[in-house]
């Protein structure tokens, strides 16, 4: 196959979940002797055309700001859409791919790739990782009649959808295509790179018993991480170790200096290197991530692989469920449920299956294959 990815931003020179997939899985398939061109904007050094891990990645827009604020930055995405189109149009009509794979979101790249390709046979796949409808209203505001329009819109034209969990397939299909024609493809691991990441060093910064790491935003609930941590810690001689940068930052470190057990718990910020974080997990017995709000948890996955007990929230919002299954633990989003599991945590409770094996079912191998899968089926008309 011939195949090739939509993504404004391109791993590794910009880190995040939806491009490290696309990297992933292309470098795999690359590997499987398929062609995989990665179209993006130009975020490395050197020629706008250049060859990557086996992939082939084309810049069709120069680096840009992907943010606004704390927004991803709307004219940034509509930016992308309208330059990629035309290189797009030119590779699509001489018949240079076979199939067409953008991500959602932004919406806009979709929305172009889908008319570079009318009038030829390159079926267009798109790989949902989440679907807002009314977490718009918290996102934009009184711009949020926007946000879910160009949603509906992006769900309506003709696609062969796949989306990373069964929560997100649902939401998908109430707002667009029927359920039967939406694909499962979960995101996935390097179950051996997080098993042999280095361990923390001895330089003061060597391991937590307790792990968070993730985005300091709202619905992450760290506030409440750190409520039942300080309940249990002095019973459990424990500390916590919160990783991970955002909006919310400040308002944490002020509540973390309060904490009656304020020294046992360090705000370690954002990290540049991904095997650092995987160390920490490591280190980690416990992974606690309370949030309410994710459409699949590639960081309960991590801590699974590295046999941590994950914590997590128990909610509508949250396909956490789905993704733990029976290996790590639930509970509702609140103080006093999540003290009373972080004690039993700590004092050595754990889930009913291995996490490590449950894990495993999400290496990328076994990821990259599922997608290969879809995209034939896509091609053969068989979808």
């Amino acid at each position: 196959m011939n195949i090739c990815f939509i993504s404004n931003v391109v791993y590794p020179f910009v880190h995040g979940g939806a491009e490290k997939r696309i990297h992933e899985i292309g470098t795999r398939l690359a590997d499987w002797g398929h062609e995989v061109t990665v179209y993006g904007r130009h975020f490395w050094d050197g020629p706008k055309e250049i060859a990557h891990e086996g992939m082939t990645l084309r810049a069709v827009a120069p680096e840009a700001d992907l943010y606004n604020e704390d927004r991803r930055s709307i004219t940034e995405a509509i930016d992308f859409a309208a330059r990629a189109l035309p290189p797009l149009r030119r590779r699509l009509t001489n018949d240079e791919h076979d199939v067409v794979v953008a991500s959602v979101f932004p919406y806009f790249p979709v929305l172009s790739t889908k008319l570079a390709s009318l009038g030829t046979d390159t079926p267009l796949i798109t790989t949902w990782h989440e679907v807002w409808g009314d977490y718009w209203e918290e996102y934009l505001g009184h711009l949020a009649p926007f946000g879910k329009v160009t949603e509906r819109v992006t769900a309506h034209t003709p696609q062969y959808p796949t989306a990373i969990s069964g929560i997100t397939a649902d939401r998908l299909a109430a707002i667009g295509p029927g359920h039967e024609d939406i694909e499962i493809v979960p995101n996935g691991i390097d179950v051996e790179q997080v098993r042999t990441a280095p361990l923390p060093g001895d330089d003061g910064d060597g391991g937590y018993d307790v792990l968070f790491a993730g985005r300091l935003i709202e619905h992450k609930n760290v506030d409440v991480l750190l409520e039942a941590f300080d309940a249990v810690a002095a019973d459990h001689d424990a500390t916590l170790g919160v990783i991970g940068d955002g909006p919310e930052r400040d308002a944490l470190a002020a509540q973390a200096d309060a904490l009656t057990h304020a020294d046992r718990v360090e705000m370690l910020g954002f990290r540049d290197d991904y095997e650092d974080v995987l160390g920490h997990r490591r280190a980690a017995d416990v992974f606690a991530s309370p949030s309410t709000r994710g459409g699949f948890g590639i960081t309960f996955l991590e801590a699974m692989a590295a046999d941590c007990t994950v914590i997590a929230a128990d909610h509508p919002e949250s396909a956490a469920d789905e993704v733990i299954a029976d290996a790590g633990f639930l509970v509702e989003p609140t103080v006093d449920a999540l003290t009373e599991r972080l004690d039993a945590a700590l004092g050595g409770a754990r889930p009913p299956t291995s996490p490590v094996a449950h894990a495993r079912q999400y290496d990328w191998d076994a990821i990259a294959e599922q997608a290969e899968t879809a995209y034939r089926r896509a091609i053969d008309g068989t979808w």
